[in-house]
């Protein structure tokens, strides 16, 4: 098993140095620019170079390879800063999910060493769009398409937890990103939200190993996390705030 995390670079910005030991670092990435306009291979290069700089990671994730064109333009981006991708398909329409396996089937094989995995839903059972059967026969056709790519999907700590994901981890699944966010449980940094954080991951991990009997076969990963920077909500007791972000991702992340 492997353990790794995903931060969305939208909250979480504080740069770090982490061991190799503790997993590998990566960050969510969007594909349009502050103004709307869909990245072009020439934004994600800078966007692959501040990455670099700022904390070492050289691993991104995406959540739509047909949205804005992005594996298109991503992929060749990721092999020139010597950058490894998550692609995504966003399976929730049968038409977002066509488009983006499309996308997968024209440009993962010619960019295969910068393909780290593909993603097939993101919170899809969190939102009640599939059942964890009906998201397996997606993930299952995916696989089948592009035979030798690790394929899996993301969802939130707690479908893991409470069993709503148990046909994708008794179906042969070998890709799982437990999103987890202490800010939506409404605990502020200083006040339990690196708790709330580990504590949640630890249930999604424990149920994963539960089902599996074992730590092996599989890679584990927490697959959002983050906090909101200035200008963003409070929730509950969790205030937003550039300064807890920081924080957070010292402490958490």
């Amino acid at each position: 098993m492997r353990v790794a995390t995903f931060t969305s670079l939208a909250l979480a910005a504080a740069p770090a140095a982490l061991a190799a030991s503790k997993g590998k670092l990566g960050f969510a990435l969007g594909t349009k620019l502050p103004d709307g306009s869909c990245k072009y291979q020439a934004d994600y290069e800078k966007d692959f170079d501040v990455i670099a700089e700022k904390t070492g990671s050289k691993l991104v994730r995406g959540y739509a390879a047909s949205d804005c064109n992005a594996a298109q333009q991503i992929l060749p981006a990721a092999k020139s800063k010597g950058f490894q991708v998550v692609l995504g398909v966003w399976p929730d329409t049968e038409e977002s999910f066509a488009a983006d396996k499309k996308a997968l089937l024209a440009y993962v094989p010619d960019y295969k060493d910068q393909v780290y995995a593909v993603t097939v839903g993101s919170e899809a059972l969190y939102r009640g769009n599939f059942t964890g059967d009906e998201l397996l026969e997606k993930i299952n056709d995916v696989g089948k398409a592009l035979p030798g790519t690790l394929i899996g999907f993301a969802d939130s700590w707690n479908k893991f937890a409470d069993g709503t994901a148990d046909a994708l981890i008794n179906g042969g699944v070998k890709l799982f990103m437990a999103n987890a966010f202490a800010y939506w449980q409404g605990d502020n940094v200083g006040g339990g939200a690196t708790e709330t954080y580990f504590d949640d991951i630890q249930k999604a991990l424990g149920h994963i190993q539960e089902l599996k009997g074992s730590l092996e076969g599989f890679e584990f990963w927490n697959g959002e996390t983050g906090w909101p920077t200035d200008g963003g909500d409070d929730y509950d007791s969790a205030k937003a705030g550039t300064k807890n972000a920081e924080t957070y991702y010292h402490e958490a992340v």
